[in-house]
């Protein structure tokens, strides 16, 4: 009984054994390359004010004079032993979460050298760490010191000689910090790509359509342009083939020019071919819309073959819908052959066999998605060839194919069971299809858009949906503002029956009019009549024209004063020559002028006025005074208006709605006023030194420290 258990607690040691390298191979993978969520790294003098204020509010603050000397040593060692324990937390925090490019995949070590230098990464992560244990070695040699301070004096010296070395540390690796701030940025906006899953890679010369066919299989959201080098950067997508997941990745064009010319740009498209194993796509504009020929593409085709060795190979002629692959001329589709050998010796250097040339060459459009389809298939199929073949040959399958069993089921009997589909499946099944059948019959928008003249010449109808009584009022237009007023302010539910009323009321005064026979047509006037009638209409066109002519000259202007009227322009004897030159009377236009009020003298009381004036006035006070007090008293002075009286234009109803509107208005600017501010735009913060980094700690039984 004791070996039967010894035997078993082996065996499952050794299927523990077994399992822990996967465990931690898989959390090694999911932490490896995620670097999304590495921490945001402060500069200088963030970091310096953090620490201290940390120190500040976690250590004790109160010493007093009268304390041994081994209180005080322990009271100031603990205060740089803390400050020491923070800022090496925060930079080991910075060097253990930033990627070493020696201990991750070569894809990311290489793409990373690509994009920032190696060398200046490194380097800022060393003079991090230089800091961190020069911090260190301060902190321990100062609390050396510490141990045999003989005063407070020394003591409190000690510790700030300790701190503001630390401090000027940090102070000469900020440059370093905001080097990786900025890296750490550009890192987080690099798209997350697996090396180790199922890969297909996109290559080719700038603006063959790259872009185009991976928006076509993936659902990413590439942008694709008419120009060359649109994609500046990696973009990853992702495909199903066969129930399983396949990563897709758009590289930047490639140049048909020396390794060492190439920018950053297309490295990144190097790197990628030359670490990732994947699918490679090597796309082929035949048609020369690119501005590039087919010669030009098989000499960068030649140039960086070398990187496609041991990888599932397929070469794409795409943008068939311009130049169709039969109609190409003898010379280039003779290159497009050798190509097609060139891409065949590499995969019989796999040890794949002779039928897969079906697959080397494709032709699809990604214009009309002729052929996108089968591209991707052929790609994943041969992808998923190359992974199994290989795992075939590994040493660990042999482990693997001894845990599988495949059951196959006896039959039990000689009936035939073919497959069966219940009766309601099938009629929901013809109801979806009737169902999309009416759907595709009915036309959308984009329907309607591509037959009246596509995008920017047809704009939708927002209206035609409307429920309305009379299907010809949606296309009414409404105004929402009309001579400063809001329209809907006087929409009256009861309009079309007023409005019939003022038609009849128009009607019967139209017919009135037409009994009175009222026409000035000049047949029962004079001949001076007339003349002066002819006189009057030619004088009113003329005004019109002057009128009209000012206005469309920016001369719609106030009237001026009379005291700033110096050319006696707008006098009353210019205007009584004008109405006489009309043969009109103008002794009551200009006395009416004459008697309009320009303003209210002061009157003098007698206790004001002297002995002599007082006589002087005596016979004319009885007519002048009496005329004054009346005038007085028929001008009533201006009233001021109550704020919820309502001024015509103001948009209000009545003035109940007037004073809820006051109401409101103070109501929400109460806590803009408490706040002190100017107005709605006033976001100046006036406090500029927080009160956590400024003040001490708190003191017993207090804990509202503000």
């Amino acid at each position: 009984m004791g070996s039967m258990l010894n035997s078993m607690m082996r065996l499952r040691t050794r299927a523990f054994l077994l399992v822990v390298p996967y465990i931690v191979a898989a959390l090694v993978k999911m932490v490896q390359y995620n670097l999304k969520k590495i921490t945001v790294v402060p500069n200088g003098k963030e970091m310096i004010d953090i620490v201290l204020s940390r120190t500040q509010r976690q250590t004790p603050t109160v010493v007093h004079k009268g304390y041994a000397i081994s209180r005080l040593r322990q009271f100031y060692m603990r205060k740089v032993k803390y400050t020491q324990q923070n800022f090496h937390d925060k930079l080991s925090a910075i060097i253990d979460e930033f990627p070493r490019l020696d201990g991750i995949h070569p894809f990311y070590g290489d793409l990373l050298h690509v994009l920032y230098n190696k060398d200046h990464y490194k380097l800022a992560l060393g003079q991090v760490n230089t800091a961190r244990n020069l911090i260190s070695k301060i902190a321990k040699d100062y609390v050396r010191l510490l141990k045999y301070g003989d005063s407070l004096y020394r003591c409190k010296c000690l510790k700030v000689a300790a701190l503001g070395r630390m401090c000027t540390i940090i102070k000469r690796i900020s440059p370093s910090l905001a080097y990786l701030e900025q890296v750490r940025q550009h890192m987080a906006r690099l798209p997350s790509i697996d090396p180790n899953t199922r890969t297909m890679l996109i290559c080719g010369c700038p603006n063959v359509g790259k872009s185009s066919f991976m928006n076509k299989i993936t659902r990413a959201e590439v942008d694709v342009q008419p120009y060359a080098f649109t994609t500046k950067s990696l973009f990853v997508g992702h495909t199903d083939y066969k129930y399983l997941r396949y990563q897709v990745i758009d590289t930047p064009g490639i140049l048909d020019r020396p390794f060492e010319d190439r920018n950053i740009i297309e490295m990144c498209s190097i790197t990628a071919l030359a670490h990732l194993r994947a699918a490679v796509l090597f796309f082929l504009d035949i048609s020369g819309a690119c501005g590039y020929t087919i010669g030009q593409q098989q000499r960068l085709f030649n140039e960086i073959k070398s990187l496609f060795m041991n990888k599932p190979l397929i070469i794409v002629c795409n943008k068939t819908d311009l130049q169709p692959f039969d109609t190409l001329p003898e010379q280039d589709k003779k290159l497009i052959e050798e190509m097609k050998a060139d891409a065949m010796k590499t995969v019989l250097g796999q040890g794949g066999e002779a039928t897969s040339e079906e697959g080397v060459l494709l032709t699809m459009s990604a214009l009309t998605e002729d052929g996108v389809i089968a591209v991707k298939n052929a790609a994943c199929e041969r992808l998923l060839d190359q992974r199994v073949e290989l795992k075939m040959k590994s040493k660990k399958i042999n482990d693997c194919l001894n845990r599988f069993h495949v059951a196959m089921p006896k039959p039990r009997d000689q009936k035939e069971r073919p497959p069966c589909i219940p009766p309601g499946v099938l009629e929901a099944k013809a109801k979806e299809a009737a169902a999309q059948a009416e759907k595709e019959k009915r036309k959308t928008e984009r329907d309607l858009e591509d037959e009246n003249g596509g995008a920017g010449v047809y704009s939708a109808s927002l209206k035609k949906h409307y429920i309305l009584a009379n299907d010809e009022w949606k296309e009414d237009i409404m105004p929402e503002i009309l001579d400063g007023h809001n329209v809907y302010d006087f929409v009256d539910p009861d309009i079309l029956h007023r409005l019939e009323e003022l038609e009849r009321e128009e009607g019967l005064r139209l017919a009135d009019e037409a009994e009175d026979d009222f026409e000035m047509d000049g047949e029962e006037l004079t001949p001076e009549e007339r003349e002066a009638l002819a006189e009057i209409r030619r004088t009113k066109s003329l005004l019109i024209q002057q009128h009209r002519m000012k206005k469309s000259t920016a001369g719609s202007r106030p009237i001026v004063p009379r005291k700033f009227d110096k050319d006696r322009q707008f006098t009353t004897e210019r205007m009584g020559r004008q109405l006489t030159k009309l043969g009109l009377d103008p002794s009551a236009a200009i006395n009416r002028a004459r008697s309009k009020s320009r303003g209210r003298k002061r009157e003098r009381s007698p206790e004001v006025m002297g002995e002599g004036d007082a006589m002087d006035l005596d016979n004319e006070q009885s007519n002048k005074k009496m005329r004054a007090m009346s005038r007085s008293r028929s001008r009533s002075r201006s009233k001021s208006r109550p704020p919820t009286e309502v001024v015509p234009g103001e948009g209000l109803k009545d003035s109940v709605q007037k004073g809820k509107a006051i109401k409101l208005a103070k109501k929400s600017a109460k806590k803009r006023n408490k706040n002190a501010r100017k107005g709605e735009a006033d976001r100046v913060i006036l406090n500029m030194k927080p009160k956590h980094l400024f003040s001490g700690k708190r003191g017993i039984g207090k804990t509202d420290r503000r």
